[in-house]
């Protein structure tokens, strides 16, 4: 029986602990801290309400190193499995290293003052993590993640060759609001308005925000939505890890309402991340905007309807040309139902607890930095529908992949 520490007491934070507590068999002990400990005692009163569980919670400045190092040393926990913010994921590493703890997040690192993710700085990290015997497993949310995860069922099960990956992530729920985003608004803001790209032929290409789009006929009865092509983070390892690859693309659905407010809120500068003065102080604009829009967690109650994340992929098996898409779906209503939130936070808290789990039962255990599809992709696709996310592999005729 293992002891994990989660640090984050968002929406995603609430699903992981929820879910961790639900892992009776594997977690004799669930620890919960953030910079603001009544959020983490809130979701402790509904994990014991709902669920029977105590979960010790503790206050933590996740920037501070010297602070989470003491705690880590002071609690012991075999894991930290870190659902805070993207910048804080380099001193949460740094402090698991220092206090000999393995580690693993969701989304990569991000520098605050630019939206610039990608994978270098925790990269950098592989040697010393090595050296001191322990493992970081990073992107275990759904994209990246379980996107990282079938792309890796494919190549082991489906696949003599992987020629083409086309990561597709719908959210087609209503909850009702004006305008309102699914996660923290500034990441998710930050992510749709800056400088789009794919992976084609052994390099990146650019495109200008939002300026590719196509239509995908989803199943679970949502059916053909509206479709961007973004960057994602997953892009960056999967283009080096599957072998044959020819090109590899992210896209993401929004609806017309979305990108109308977006835009409105582009041209008066309020998506910028650069400082302003304002009553004789600097702020980002999109950082203030987060204070502003409704909280994720609390779209939860009001949400309905279905996501659907999934790979749609093309390359050859014994000779012939085949495409799969392998997929999840998930209804909002269900997963407030199992613990009340929306399903968005719902498709990152679940993948989040799964890779805690394959880490504590030591299914993947690997000195180093390692992403997730460097991992065996069976045992994590066992255990994820246990914890209320189900997937399917969908045959297709590969004249249809998105051109």
């Amino acid at each position: 029986m293992k002891k994990v520490l989660i640090v984050g007491a968002g929406g995603v934070g609430k699903v992981v602990a929820h879910k961790c507590a639900q892992a009776t068999d594997v977690f004799s002990e669930v620890l919960l801290a953030s910079r603001t400990k009544e959020k983490c005692d809130a979701i402790a009163q509904e994990v014991e309400a709902m669920r029977g569980t105590k979960i010790r919670t503790f206050a933590l400045d996740a920037d501070n190193v010297a602070e989470t190092t003491a705690l880590l040393k002071a609690e012991k926990p075999d894991l930290l499995l870190n659902v805070a913010l993207p910048y804080q994921d380099l001193p949460l590493m740094d402090a698991c290293l220092a206090a000999g703890i393995d580690y693993m997040d969701t989304a990569n690192y991000e520098p605050p003052e630019y939206p610039k993710f990608e994978y270098k700085w925790q990269w950098a990290y592989r040697e010393r993590f090595e050296k001191a015997g322990i493992m970081a497993l990073l992107g275990s949310g759904f994209d990246p993640g379980v996107t990282n995860v079938f792309c890796a069922y494919a190549q082991k099960h489906l696949f003599d060759e992987i020629h083409t990956v086309d990561i597709v992530d719908v959210n087609a729920g209503n909850h009702g609001l004006p305008f309102a985003t699914n996660f923290n608004p500034e990441i998710n803001i930050r992510e749709i308005t800056q400088e789009g790209r794919y992976w084609e032929e052994g390099e990146f290409k650019a495109i200008s925000p939002m300026s590719v789009k196509c239509d995908y006929d989803f199943p679970g009865g949502i059916g053909s939505q509206p479709l961007y092509l973004l960057y994602h983070e997953e892009l960056e390892s999967l283009a080096l890890n599957l072998k044959g690859l020819k090109r590899i693309r992210f896209w993401m659905g929004f609806s017309e309402n979305y990108l109308n407010h977006l835009k409105v809120l582009e041209n008066v500068g309020m998506t910028s991340h650069e400082p302003v003065k304002f009553e004789g102080k600097e702020i980002s604009p999109v950082a203030f905007l987060r204070s502003v829009l409704p909280d994720p967690a609390s779209l939860a109650e009001r949400y309905t309807g279905k996501i659907c994340i999934g790979c749609d992929i093309t390359g050859i098996k014994d000779g012939q040309v085949k495409r799969v898409f392998i997929h999840s779906l998930m209804d909002h209503e269900e997963t407030f139902r199992d613990t009340r939130s929306q399903a968005i936070s719902f498709s990152t808290g679940v993948p989040a607890t799964v890779g805690a789990i394959m880490m504590a039962t030591e299914k993947w255990k690997r000195a180093g930095v390692h992403n997730i599809e460097e991992c065996d992709p069976d045992p994590f696709l066992e255990t994820m529908p246990k914890y209320g996310i189900p997937w399917e592999v969908q045959e297709l005729d590969p004249s249809g992949a998105i051109a």
